[in-house]
């Protein structure tokens, strides 16, 4: 494995725009990523997820700012970090006429420290038929095999982008045992940007949300889980305690209301210290994703209407 600037974050990402014409796609994004890290990487579709990706690789200029990957800048740099980097993508292209074979040796000639054998031996675990050509693969032999591609150069950094959003259940749980198999065991930084959230958050070490071209929340997993629950109260108590807490979304719950907060311990003391009855529900980061980029703050204690 290489290891260049070891000290530097695999990734580094400060204050970060990038427009496509009037379409603001990243509004001074900041984002930092520790090498050894599996990091999962959440947003909508359109959200500028794949932008932020194709600036990693050197694919696309950012406006401003300033972006490291593997202490190299993707920009001025991009041979650097295509050489120290494995790329899966969904919608990944491949030469359909030629064999898996025939592919592992025509990318060698590209990568200074492609290793035929570990391609050869990814291939065999992961059951790619070598001798098949690539447009009679099905689905999940053509993201295994990308996978071979995007690893068989040992790469400090992989980057995956949805690469399993097109397979069926069994596969996709396949694709990240594999992952875990053959990349945290071998201490690689994982940057994973998907939608299948309740499939990332197994293998995830920490996740970062995407929304309007900004950060919103960044956090190790488990953090993210303990510092985020649902409280459901009675309509009066929501009234009286609702300033006091830090709410991402909320909606009715029979006769109550279930408020989302952020700093859910500093929360629980002040119900408790108000004397409120409540109750605490445990969420995955499936129902968190969702608080965070489309909940409704917005409830209205004079009221207490809470809109369906």
């Amino acid at each position: 494995m290489n290891t260049s600037s070891n000290s530097a974050p695999a990734i580094d990402i400060q204050g970060v725009h990038k427009a496509f014409r009037r379409n603001q796609v990243l509004r001074g994004m900041n984002l930092q990523v520790e090498r050894g890290k599996t990091f999962a990487f959440l947003g909508r579709n359109g959200a500028g997820k794949t932008t932020t990706i194709q600036l990693l690789l050197g694919l696309l200029n950012r406006d401003e700012g300033a972006i490291r990957v593997l202490g190299h800048d993707p920009e001025q740099q991009p041979l650097e970090v295509r050489s120290n980097v494995g790329y899966l993508a969904e919608d990944q292209t491949m030469y359909g006429w030629m064999k898996c074979s025939d592919i592992l040796r025509f990318l060698a000639p590209f990568y200074p420290t492609w290793d035929h054998d570990l391609a050869l031996t990814y291939a065999k675990e992961f059951e790619v038929p070598l001798q098949t050509k690539i447009k009679h693969l099905s689905k999940g032999q053509n993201v295994r095999l990308g996978l071979v591609l995007a690893l068989a150069h040992r790469p400090e950094l992989v980057i995956l982008d949805d690469p399993a959003l097109g397979l069926d259940p069994i596969m996709r749980k396949q694709f990240n045992r594999d992952l875990i198999t053959h990349l945290q065991g071998e201490g690689r930084t994982i940057f994973y940007s998907s939608h299948l959230l309740y499939e990332v958050e197994p293998v995830a070490d920490e996740v970062a949300i995407l929304k309007d071209g900004q950060i919103v929340r960044q956090a190790e997993t488990e953090q993210l889980r303990a510092d985020v629950k649902q409280i459901v109260l009675n309509r009066q108590s929501a009234a009286l305690i609702y300033e006091q807490l830090s709410v991402l979304d909320h909606r009715p719950d029979g006769d109550d209301v279930a408020f989302t907060v952020e700093g859910a311990e500093a929360a629980l003391e002040t119900l408790q210290r108000e004397g409120a009855e409540h109750r605490v529900v445990d969420l995955n980061l499936d129902e968190i994703f969702e608080a965070y980029v489309t909940g409704d703050s917005s409830f209205s204690p004079l009221t207490q209407e809470v809109p369906v």
